[in-house]
């Protein structure tokens, strides 16, 4: 494999192309069979997009995808708690089956606040995916009801996540090393 780097920083492979799309199989799989009828898939940009679209190509039924842009880093590296949106759902949701897509679960704050207020609008049904889940940087409990693989406390880039900018487009999921 050629030596990968961002920003002079060697990065290490952890989940590899075949696992995600192995994995991102299975959820499909058990997304389609608990939604059981036409959704909402609303991701939150950037980091979940290469995850949502590879998700909903999976799954046999109707599906609607709609975005949520929010920021909830103060710097680059690390989580500061407090979330902004920068861009809203375009759809209502209201009395409709949801699923919220996100790429990594982290401190937890981002999904609860955004679960907050998905529910304020009154969906019938709010379901949550996360691809990543960095369990043990855990802030807050939130409840999650699909979850791709669960991770160390790494700075982690590819397969939709960046540092600044850089990665997303990388076909696995690797941990910049010396950060």
């Amino acid at each position: 494999m050629p030596y990968v780097s961002i920003k002079g920083k060697k990065l290490k492979l952890l989940i590899d192309e075949e696992r995600i799309k192995s994995r991102v199989k299975e959820l499909a799989t058990s997304i389609e069979t608990d939604m059981g009828e036409s959704f909402i898939a609303v991701g939150l940009l950037k980091g979940s997009f290469i995850f949502l679209a590879d998700l909903i190509r999976h799954i046999n039924l109707p599906v609607k995808v709609d975005f949520m842009w929010v920021s909830s880093y103060g710097s680059k590296t690390i989580s500061e708690g407090h979330i902004r949106i920068l861009r809203d759902l375009s759809m209502d949701i209201e009395n409709q089956k949801v699923l919220l897509v996100d790429d990594i679960l982290d401190t937890g704050y981002t999904l609860k606040e955004i679960k907050q207020i998905l529910m304020l609008r009154k969906p019938k049904v709010l379901k949550t995916c996360v691809l990543l889940d960095k369990y043990e940087r855990r802030k807050v409990d939130v409840e999650v009801d699909y979850t791709g693989f669960r991770v160390p406390d790494a700075f982690l880039v590819g397969y939709g996540l960046d540092w600044d900018e850089e990665g997303r487009n990388l076909r696995g999921i690797y941990a910049v090393e010396g950060l």
